[in-house]
């Protein structure tokens, strides 16, 4: 009898440690997950920066002469 409740004391300390463990191993991942986030909008943000970039050098270009297309296409072909 005894040793079955040594037994089960145990499991319930390895429990606890599981536990305690995994909440640790949750609250990094958390933490991962967030920095992560952060990131990924920054990244984002220089993204969109760049387009724009793109964008307004693409603007000033000159628009294609009709003599520019058609040398454009036998070029493609």
């Amino acid at each position: 009898m005894i040793s079955e409740f040594q037994d089960l004391s145990d499991k319930i300390d390895r429990l606890a440690e599981m536990t305690t463990s995994l909440r640790r191993e949750n609250a990094l991942l958390r933490q991962t997950n967030t920095l992560l986030g952060r990131e990924n909008e920054a990244f984002m943000e220089r993204l969109s920066e760049a387009q724009r970039r793109v964008e307004a050098l693409l603007a000033q270009l000159p628009a294609p002469d009709a003599s520019d297309e058609a040398t454009t296409k036998e070029a493609a072909q």
